[in-house]
């Protein structure tokens, strides 16, 4: 028999000490089946794992994605320095935040006033008389208008 290096990831079937396997699928409620044996009745993995014939890598990956925490929870060790940048940044997302707000407050005070301002003139149409009075605007740069004297 020849050997083609890719047949069996075409296939979905692997090698192992010479004997053909299949790729196994399981279905996302067996998963969850799984996970609830091993949390519920505190069944130690190997068990399980030999009971149904599955990975006890497998197994770890289902604890972690379906699980409550009580097994397979993962901990996260980080330096100073992480934790040092990761304060830094949610001060800088609150601040960031806060002028964000204070941003938007002070467009809808703008655009109340506006609106007051054009009622109080009797001006009908604000969003006209926004683009006439930025037409007339001067634009030139300070450095071409002239002395501050004339």
């Amino acid at each position: 028999m020849v050997r083609v290096p890719s047949w069996n990831r075409l296939t979905g079937m692997s090698e192992r000490n010479g004997e053909f396997r299949t790729a196994v699928r399981y279905s996302e409620a067996f998963k969850m089946e799984v996970v609830r044996e091993l949390e519920t009745g505190l069944a130690p993995v190997d068990k399980v794992r030999r009971k149904y014939g599955i990975g006890a890598g497998t197994i770890q990956g289902w604890l972690c994605k379906y699980g409550n925490g009580t097994r397979g929870k993962i901990i996260r060790v980080e330096t100073p320095k992480e934790i040092d940048e990761l304060k830094r940044l949610k001060e800088r997302i609150k601040r960031l935040e806060s002028l964000l707000a204070d941003a938007n407050l002070d467009l809808a005070l703008e655009r109340q006033f506006t609106s007051l301002a054009c009622e109080r003139a009797g001006i009908q149409d604000v969003s006209e008389f926004k683009k006439k009075v930025a037409g007339q605007l001067d634009t030139k740069p300070w450095s071409k208008r002239g002395s501050c004297l004339e």
